[in-house]
């Protein structure tokens, strides 16, 4: 039922223009406008815990139609990286709480992104007790930053046993609640670049011999799994879904099952709030992304360095109902504004992304 109403609205939108800045209803939310300020890691988080400068932070940014957290853990295991935030923790919680109100105080929409980083991961950057997992002891290439020795080697994961699996997708599940909890307005499932979602999809990194490898529609089950639990547990409407076909960030090598391994994943996913492409210039990614937007029905977002008028032919074209945009978004808060009245873009500075403190995170000035 929730697959046939997005349906007809996807076909009643494509018959008419959708500007960029005009509202979109997505499930039981009225967007301001189809401009998304897309997930982007900041590093803030001092013991995985939100705070004020994330709470000032993405309040500045409430003017987007709708605002896709950083990647939040669902659990200890899933952490990975140096200052990332979880929502696992009753103190997590509350600290989101305050995040959320102060979007929802400024009139935005937020969703809270769920990221499992699986095998992309170091020891120093988790938790004593906590785990690296993924779905096959598959280790992935190249180094990552940690607080205590700067930059090392990622470590091998263990792989995943069966109740390993179950147990990461009811942490999944768990923090889907307690975003509601926390006062988002929804969740994204991080399926894409190179984490644990996206792990148990690709052959390389998934070499089980259950029922969660070997064909495309066993890779996908997980995926499926952790979508439907989410969506039984907060309302299908509330969850949506990152995927990136064709990448290979983090680690992951081209294969030739792409477009088929996507349709078996869009297939799952019919009845989710939307689909969140990341754009690839591989020659194969324009009919896997059709394929996808055919099977799953549903409204798709598009990320990949949109400006305005590449964004505005994209939605023309019928090619997503909603355009995310990430690094603008770092220096310029008010990024709608200037996206509409074409006014300069500022620049945001590189070396401040991932680390701690205010400069380059509340620091850029808005018009």
């Amino acid at each position: 039922m929730v697959a046939a109403l997005q349906s007809e609205r996807v076909t009643n939108t494509r018959r008419t223009s959708m500007p960029l800045f005009t509202p979109y209803r997505l499930g039981s939310l009225e967007l301001a406008n189809r401009v998304v300020m897309a997930p982007m890691t900041r590093s803030r988080a001092i013991g995985a815990l939100p705070n004020e400068l994330m709470r000032d932070y993405y309040a500045q940014r409430a003017t987007a139609g709708l605002i896709i957290t950083e990647g939040i853990a669902p659990s200890a295991n899933g952490l990975g990286y140096a200052r990332v935030p979880g929502l696992f923790s009753r103190e997590q919680v509350r600290g989101w709480r305050a995040v959320t109100d102060g979007v929802h105080a400024r009139g935005g929409r937020i969703f809270a992104q769920l990221m499992h980083v699986g095998r992309i991961a170091h020891p120093h950057n988790l938790p004593v007790g906590a785990r690296i997992v993924a779905p096959s002891a598959v280790r992935a290439s190249g180094t990552m930053w940690t607080d205590q020795e700067g930059l090392l080697p990622k470590a091998e994961p263990e792989a995943m046993s069966a109740d390993d699996v179950r147990e990461a997708r009811d942490q999944f599940v768990h923090a889907a609640r307690n975003a509601i909890e926390a006062g988002f307005d929804g969740v994204e499932l991080h399926g894409a670049n190179g984490y644990l979602l996206e792990q148990f999809l690709h052959p390389h990194t998934n070499r089980r011999t259950d029922e969660y490898g070997g064909s495309v529609e066993n890779r996908a089950r997980f995926v499926a799994e952790v979508g439907a639990a989410s969506a039984e547990a907060i309302g299908a409407e509330k969850v949506g879904i990152r995927l990136s076909p064709f990448s290979t960030f983090n680690d992951l090598p081209a294969h030739d099952e792409v477009e088929a391994q996507y349709t078996a994943v869009a297939r799952s996913l019919r009845g989710l709030a939307y689909v969140h492409l990341v754009e690839s210039a591989h020659e194969g990614y324009a009919a896997t992304a059709r394929a996808i937007r055919a099977t799953y029905e549903g409204p798709i977002m598009i990320n990949g360095g949109y400006d305005r008028a590449r964004a505005e032919a994209a939605l023309a074209e019928g090619r997503a109902e909603l355009v995310s945009f990430g690094r603008p978004f770092v220096a310029n808060p008010d990024l709608v504004a200037r996206l509409e009245r074409g006014a300069p873009l500022a620049t945001p500075d590189p070396s401040t992304f991932y680390t701690p403190g205010e400069k380059g995170y509340l620091d850029y000035t808005t018009m």
